[in-house]
């Protein structure tokens, strides 16, 4: 793969649009301190009030314009303390300094400079357990400390308009004093929740000493990516053996809560792990290869197990990390080879395959997919990763794919990775199929299923057992849709379609779709035999067993379980 290539610049190009953050600008804290200070300035030197009123509106503009999305405490504080300083100065100089005035000024700028205390109250409280007996109620979320912020800044405008027009200072004084009140009585319920922390902590080891648990789960991960514990929790709470979810943030915290009646326990530092090795415990499983996942895999009296979240050709798949660990588990000896492969050196011992039980429940084909009038197809396109040697995500090229399928009268489900929604041109992309779908389901009556339907109300597996046929990316997904032994497409984006099967071995069973470098090629090739004489149907029965593990359908999930138990 090279980028010398025109057609390659051009999709790197779109790749750096997908890169860039959704979230807008941010004007830097400096500019609303300039402008606060210019006002400031214009109120000590000028001839009229009116001089310091333009800087004045620009620096409380700059500051509303910062605070357009969540709005956090402490922030902004020197910028408000200046156009209180500001409004001071106006009184004084201008007029005659009203009294209430000038104390609505001072207690205002207590209520103001209290912020920063007020934050570093609540970056102490966090919560330490869910579901566990003799913890307690885990610590609720809190007071909104932002209500604090936008109190405390609407004083500072009150005290301006005050200072500006003369009005008499007392509504100033009366807005200031409020903003104190709240203040002053959200850090206190911050310090019961920290003391409410402090004292869960005491407990903990305690707690979980009794509890017992045989094997705590560690994960720590970005919002929003949830699906990598939920897919694995079901089969853990089928060892029945009493176990906790260990996790490393408040995000992942509530996440899991809302998952699992087992235990959650949360610690965020290395030195906070001592307190949950309860001397019961006797193995970890990790479903990601998180950098922190190090910090549970020092202590060698546990037997560390890698489940993963899915198998595929991607490059995180054959990552020298996993010799971190005592035990890969693994779908197949496809995931054991590909190490080999690619110049990853680990020993046979440290494998096991145990399939992957979530597929337990994937209907397999029951006929030729040409015998379907109207097949249903699934698009389930990847995202575009966290690096360039990760992206292989077809979404940009994704309209022309649905509207190719549509044209051939096909049903569709859109099922996107959850992930695309974090780039501005992923999400837009996932936005015009979602309308083409729906004008098409509105003009033809044909049944397409997309947005909350397919992502939200039906799993992936549903989402397999809707459909009589694929089109996807380079993904776990691919792995998990050969169990049906269902047609299934791939999209060539970081390879050209003649290089794919060579370094994605699963591509062997699929009808390649080339669009690397931005532009589709062999779209109708792929999609006539997909839905017609799909002459690929024996590759996939050989290549399920490779991928998938040779184990009887029937109990398919059991080797999974029999294989974890054997550590417990």
């Amino acid at each position: 793969m090279t980028s010398s290539k025109p057609g390659r610049s051009r999709w790197s190009g779109r790749l750096a649009e997908v890169r860039t953050s959704a979230v807008g600008s941010r004007l830097p804290a400096s500019a609303v301190e300039v402008a606060a200070l210019a006002a400031l300035l214009l109120a000590a030197v000028g001839d009229s009030r009116l001089w310091a009123l333009p800087p004045a509106v620009l620096a409380f503009g700059l500051l509303a314009w910062t605070w357009r999305g969540p709005v956090a405490v402490g922030t902004s504080v020197v910028a408000r303390v200046l156009l209180l300083a500001t409004a001071y100065l106006l009184g004084a100089v201008h007029g005659g300094l009203d009294p209430a005035l000038a104390v609505g000024v001072a207690v205002a700028g207590l209520a103001v400079l209290g912020e920063p205390l007020l934050a570093s109250a609540f970056e102490a409280v966090y919560p330490v357990a869910a579901n566990l007996p003799g913890i307690g109620a885990r610590l609720g979320r809190g007071p909104d400390t932002r209500r604090v912020a936008l109190v405390n800044g609407a004083a500072v405008l009150v005290a301006l308009v005050c200072a500006f027009t003369g009005v008499v200072g007392w509504i100033a004084l009366a807005v200031a004093v409020v903003a104190l009140g709240l203040t002053m009585f959200t850090g206190l319920q911050g310090l019961k929740l920290v003391r409410a922390r402090r004292n869960g902590e005491a407990k903990l080891l305690k707690a979980l000493t009794a509890y017992e648990p045989v094997f705590l789960v560690h994960w720590n991960a970005p919002a929003g990516t949830a699906y990598q514990l939920a897919m694995w929790l079901p089969y853990l709470e089928r060892l029945n053996r009493k176990f906790f979810v260990l996790v490393r943030n408040q995000t992942n915290f509530h996440e899991v809560v809302g998952l699992t009646k087992a235990p959650v326990v949360m610690r965020m530092g290395l030195n906070q792990l001592d307190e949950v090795i309860a001397p019961s415990l006797r193995a970890a499983f990790y479903v990601n290869t998180a950098t922190v996942n190090n910090h549970v895999v020092r202590y060698t009296n546990l037997k560390h197990i890698q489940l993963n979240h899915g198998d595929s050709d991607k490059v995180p798949s054959h990552n020298p990390v996993f010799r971190l660990y005592d035990k890969n588990f693994v779908a197949g000896q496809a995931a054991i080879d590909r190490f080999a492969a690619n110049g990853v050196s680990m020993p046979a011992e440290m494998f096991t395959i145990v399939g992957r039980p979530q597929v337990e429940n994937v209907a397999i084909a029951t006929g030729p997919i040409a015998s379907i009038a109207n097949p249903r197809v699934l698009y389930a396109p990847t995202w575009a990763g966290f690096y360039a040697d990760s992206n292989y995500s077809s979404l940009l090229v994704g309209y022309d794919i649905i509207k190719a399928l549509v044209a051939r009268g096909c049903s569709v489900v859109f099922r996107p990775h959850p992930y695309s929604q974090r780039s501005a041109a992923l999400a837009r992309e996932c936005d015009r199929i979602r309308t083409l779908l729906a004008e098409d389901r509105r003009t033809n009556g044909r049944p397409h299923v997309f947005g909350a339907e397919a992502e939200v109300a039906m799993t992936v597996a549903d989402c397999f057992n809707a459909s009589d046929a694929m089109v996807s990316d380079v993904s776990s997904v691919v792995a998990d849709y050969l169990y049906s032994e269902k047609p299934f497409a791939m999209v060539a984006v970081s390879t050209p379609a003649s290089r794919f099967p060579e370094e994605f071995p699963l591509a062997r069973a699929a009808y390649v779709i080339d669009a690397h470098g931005g532009r589709l090629e062999g779209l109708d090739t792929a999609l006539d035999d997909l839905l017609g004489s799909d002459p690929l149907a024996g590759a996939r029965r050989d290549l399920k067993k490779y991928y998938l593990g040779d184990i009887p359908s029937d109990r398919y999930a059991q080797r999974f379980l029999d294989e974890a138990s054997r550590y417990l």
